[in-house]
């Protein structure tokens, strides 16, 4: 699917909490590593972003805890750009239970492009903007993880 980006991960134990499920904590951190590999796969590296002097920073997240998740299972980890502002943008994410295809998490992050020199917000130039297909609907996503087309392995 356009726009989507996703791969599957075991659940260890230092993800684990006392109540013997991931840590809310842990989701926080996918995100971010997911949003990161992302921007990086589409040719929006580490270096890119030295280059032209620009960044991200996070204005919001916003993560709903469906159901909880355990060691052992695996993870399917996808992330997509749902639209983009002037100047900010929203991502969001899809944990599911490789098994079932069930959502055990789902989430969003309010980004913010930035003049990495100014710290001031900055136009999203289109030349970042023609590397990422949006997925306006989450629905879209759902049902390609539940139709069975996707392949994370």
């Amino acid at each position: 699917m356009d726009g989507l980006f996703f791969y599957s991960k075991l659940i260890t134990p230092d993800t684990i909490d006392a109540n013997k499920h991931v840590n809310n904590l842990v989701y926080l951190k996918w995100m971010q590593d997911i949003a990161t590999m992302h921007s990086t796969t589409q040719g929006w590296s580490f270096e890119k972003y030295l280059e032209t002097q620009t960044t991200w920073v996070i204005r919001s997240h916003f993560i709903e805890y469906i159901r909880p998740s355990y060691e052992g299972e695996m993870l399917i980890h996808a992330t997509w750009i749902h639209d983009f502002g002037v100047n900010a943008s929203k991502r969001k994410y899809f944990f599911l239970r490789e098994s079932d295809k069930k959502v055990v998490a789902k989430a969003e992050t309010n980004w913010v492009y930035l003049n990495a020199k100014t710290g001031k917000p900055t136009p999203i130039p289109d030349s970042f903007k023609s590397c990422f297909t949006l997925i306006p609907d989450d629905n879209d996503v759902l049902h390609f993880f539940i139709s069975g087309k996707s392949n994370p392995l």
